[in-house]
């Protein structure tokens, strides 16, 4: 698909460089418990994945997953140079994650999902994959107003992360579709120019 290839050669680009890719601070919002599993959407340098490691202990276990082939060789390139033991990095698409159903306590995602072509299914995934009890927090961006159609397929703004993005009452409404309960907004931004639309990011949460 011509939209994630570009967002793989961006994020493979960008794997080497200095830019910081996260639109929010999903992580500190999340409080791993030790012995926990946990999931990174969109992991790219492995970063949050270590530090979701530490946080779990030898007890528990971290999965980061992306597409980027240069983001996925730099995580495991850093989680080697730590000695991060008890994570793996997984290349996967979001609207199929291979993990088994309710097999994760916690999951993390910055600036990803917006990415995704139908939100919904990668919804519907986190939900799959939790365990009854499980969370998410994610820090995503959403639209003022919905982006104008001839975006929605130009690969270069979907990779700047403002194609994609749905408003704001579309992103709460897919949570309560796929069956979360508890939803929470942490912090959330005022709106800012993004390319050629207006866009604001945000830290949410949702329990199974």
């Amino acid at each position: 698909m011509q939209v994630n290839s570009a967002i793989n050669q961006r994020y493979t680009y960008l794997s080497e460089t200095s830019c910081c890719l996260s639109c929010g601070g999903a992580i500190k919002y999340a409080k791993p418990q030790p012995g926990e599993v946990c999931v990174d959407l969109g992991s790219g340098r492995g970063v949050d994945v270590i530090k979701l490691a530490e946080e779990a202990g030898r007890s528990g276990f971290v999965y980061g997953i992306d597409i980027s082939d240069g983001m996925i060789a730099k995580a495991e390139a850093n989680l080697a140079k730590f000695e991060v033991t008890n994570a793996k990095i997984l290349k996967a698409g979001l609207e199929n994650l291979p993990l088994g159903t309710g097999t994760v306590d916690c999951i993390i995602s910055n600036c990803t999902i917006n990415h995704a072509v139908d939100k919904l299914a990668v919804w519907n995934e986190v939900y799959r994959i939790l365990k009854p009890g499980g969370r998410f927090v994610v820090s995503d961006i959403y639209a003022t107003e919905p982006i104008p159609e001839q975006y929605r397929n130009d690969p270069e703004a979907i990779a700047e992360c403002w194609a994609g993005a749905v408003t704001r009452a579309e992103y709460l409404t897919m949570l309560e579709v796929a069956g979360f309960i508890n939803i929470r907004i942490f912090e959330e931004s005022k709106p800012y120019p993004k390319g050629q639309a207006e866009v604001a990011s945000f830290t949410v949460s949702g329990w199974k």
